[in-house]
C-alpha cells in the first residue's frame, strides 16, 4: 500500500472574473446554496417513483428498509464528513482513497463514480423527456432531452454561482412540496383535513391488512434493495464544500444535518403514505405512492402536481449530476489521473473541459438509449448499478486508514469525528457487504446479480488500467533515475 503527500485543499483563487484560464475552482456558492444542496441531495426523484414498489414489496415494513439504509447513509456521511472537514478538496473521497489506499484506489473510484453520473444523466434526462412531452407533444421526445441537457450545461459553464441558484430553487421546490405533503397528509391521518372526506385512519393501516409485515421479515431486505440507490447523491455536498468561503464549517454543519434530513424527508413523508393508504392498494403501483395518496384525501390534478415535482427533481439531479461529474472529473486531472485538459479552469473557475466532456458522454448514452435501449443501455446501466455502494466501501475504508493520518499531522483539524471508531466503520461495512451479497439473490433480467456482476467487472477493468499506469510510471521514473 502506497501513500502519497497530503491531497491539497481546493485552490480557491480570489482574484476576479477577468483572471487568467487555469486559475483554479472558485468560492462562488454562497451558504443557503450549499444548505439546499445538503438537502435537495437526499430528495432524489426515485423517492417520488420508486416508493411504490417498495411499498407493494415489503408493506409498511418499507419503513424499517428506508430507516436502515437511512442510518447506513448517515454513518457514511458521517465518515465522508471527518475527512472533509479536515481536508476539504474537489475529489472529496477520490482523492482521500488516493491518499489512504494508494493511487490506483483514488483513480478507479473517480473514474467509477464519474462513470455512474454520466450514466445517471442519460436516465434523468428521458425521464424529464418523457414528462415534457406529455404537456407539449409537438417537440419530440428526444428534443425535449437535447433541450434540457444543453439548457443545464450552460448554466455549469456559466459559473459555479449559477449551479448553485439553480439547484437552490430546484431543491426548494421539493422541500417545500414533500413538506406540504407531510402536513396536508398527517392532518389528513388523524381526519383533521378541511375539506377531505378522508376517514380519520390514524394509524390502523400500519398494522391491518396482514400486519406491519404482510410479506415476512424478509421482505425488509427485499425493500433495502429497492429503496438503496434512491439515497445516492447525498455525498454531492462535500464536492460542494469546497467551492464555499468557508468549506469545513460548511461541511461540518452539512453532515451534522443529514440524519435529520433523512428522518423527516423520507421515513416522515413514506409514514405519510402508508397510513393513509393500505399498504396492497392498487393505486400504490398503478398511479404512484404519493399521487396516490393525494388522490385519496381529494388533492385535485394530484398526478399532474406531482410530475412536476418529479420534473423538478429530475431536473434537480440533471444539474447536480453535471456538476459532480465535472468536478470528479476535474479532480482527476488534478492528479494526473485524467488528461490535463481537465484540470484547466476558466477565469470564472469553471472546468469548461470537464464540463463539456461529461456532457458529450452524457449526450452519447442518451443516444444509445433511444437506439439500444435494451442492450447497449441495459449494459451501461446494470454496470453502473452497484457503483454507488462500492463508493461508500470505499469511503469507509479511506476513513479507517485518514482517521490516523489526520491525527498524526494535522489533529486540531479533527472537527467532525465518525461515532465509535473503528467499530462503527467496521459495522458499516459488513452492512454493506451484506448488501452487495443480498443483491446476488436477486436473479430477475437486469437485477441485483446482474448490477453486482457488470458493475465488479468494469470496477476491476479500471483497477487493471490504474495498476498498469502506476507500473508504467514507476518503470519510467527508474529509467530516468539510472544513469545511461
Amino acid at each position: 500500500m502506497t501513500t502519497r503527500p497530503p491531497v491539497s485543499t481546493l485552490d480557491q483563487a480570489t482574484a476576479t472574473d477577468s483572471a487568467p484560464e487555469g486559475s483554479g475552482l472558485r468560492a462562488g456558492l454562497k451558504d443557503r446554496h450549499l444548505s439546499m444542496i445538503a438537502i435537495g441531495g437526499v430528495i432524489g426523484a426515485g423517492l417520488f417513483v420508486g416508493s411504490g414498489s417498495g411499498i407493494a414489496a415489503a408493506g409498511p415494513g418499507i419503513l424499517i428498509s428506508y430507516a436502515l439504509v437511512g442510518a447506513l447513509v448517515v454513518l457514511v456521511m458521517r465518515m465522508l464528513g471527518e475527512m472533509a472537514a479536515a481536508n476539504p478538496t474537489s475529489g472529496s473521497f477520490s482523492a482521500y482513497a488516493d491518499r489512504a489506499l494508494g493511487r490506483w484506489a483514488g483513480f478507479t473510484i473517480g473514474w467509477l463514480y464519474w462513470f455512474f453520473w454520466v450514466v445517471v444523466l442519460a436516465v434523468e434526462a428521458t425521464a424529464g423527456a418523457k414528462i415534457l412531452t406529455g404537456w407539449i407533444p409537438g417537440v419530440p421526445q428526444w428534443g425535449w432531452a437535447l433541450i434540457v441537457m444543453v439548457v443545464l450545461t450552460a448554466t455549469n459553464l456559466g459559473s459555479v454561482g449559477s449551479y448553485g441558484e439553480f439547484e437552490f430553487w430546484f431543491a426548494g421546490i421539493k422541500v417545500v412540496a414533500i413538506a406540504a405533503f407531510i402536513v396536508v397528509g398527517g392532518l389528513a391521518v388523524f381526519g383533521l383535513l378541511p375539506g377531505s372526506d378522508h376517514p380519520a385512519t390514524g394509524l390502523s393501516n400500519l398494522t391491518g391488512h396482514g400486519g406491519f409485515l404482510p410479506h415476512g421479515p424478509g421482505a425488509i431486505l427485499t425493500g433495502i434493495l429497492m429503496v438503496v440507490f434512491s439515497f445516492m447523491g447525498s455525498e454531492i455536498v462535500t464536492l460542494a464544500a469546497g467551492e464555499t468561503e468557508n468549506p469545513r464549517a460548511a461541511v461540518t454543519k452539512a453532515t451534522n444535518s443529514v440524519i435529520w434530513r433523512i428522518a423527516v424527508f423520507y421515513l416522515g413523508s413514506i409514514l405519510v403514505v402508508v397510513s393513509l393508504l393500505r399498504w396492497d392498494d392498487p393505486a400504490i403501483l398503478k398511479d404512484g405512492s404519493y399521487v396516490a395518496a393525494l388522490n385519496s384525501i381529494g388533492i385535485p390534478h394530484a398526478g399532474q402536481i406531482m410530475n412536476a415535482i418529479v420534473l423538478t427533481s429530475v431536473l434537480s439531479c440533471l444539474n447536480s449530476g453535471l456538476y459532480t461529474a465535472s468536478r470528479m472529473a476535474f479532480s482527476l486531472g488534478r492528479r494526473s489521473d485524467a488528461p490535463a485538459p481537465f484540470a484547466r479552469t476558466t477565469g470564472r473557475g469553471v472546468p469548461r473541459t470537464a464540463i463539456l466532456a461529461s456532457v458529450v458522454f452524457g449526450f452519447v448514452a442518451v443516444a444509445f438509449n433511444y437506439l439500444w435501449p435494451d442492450t447497449v443501455f441495459q449494459f451501461l446501466l446494470n454496470s453502473s448499478g452497484a457503483i454507488a455502494l462500492f463508493v461508500w466501501l470505499v469511503i469507509c475504508f479511506s476513513q479507517l486508514r485518514m482517521r490516523r493520518i489526520i491525527q498524526r499531522e494535522t489533529p486540531d483539524k479533527l472537527v467532525v469525528r465518525m461515532w465509535l471508531y473503528p467499530y462503527l466503520t467496521w459495522a458499516t461495512i459488513a452492512m454493506i457487504t451484506f448488501v452487495l451479497c443480498y443483491m446476488l439473490t436477486d436473479t430477475a433480467d437486469g437485477g441485483g446479480r446482474d448490477q453486482v456482476v457488470l458493475s465488479t467487472l468494469v470496477a476491476l477493468g479500471v483497477v487493471g488500467v490504474a495498476l498498469l499506469r502506476d507500473r508504467l510510471r514507476r518503470s519510467r521514473a527508474h529509467d530516468a533515475a539510472t544513469p545511461s
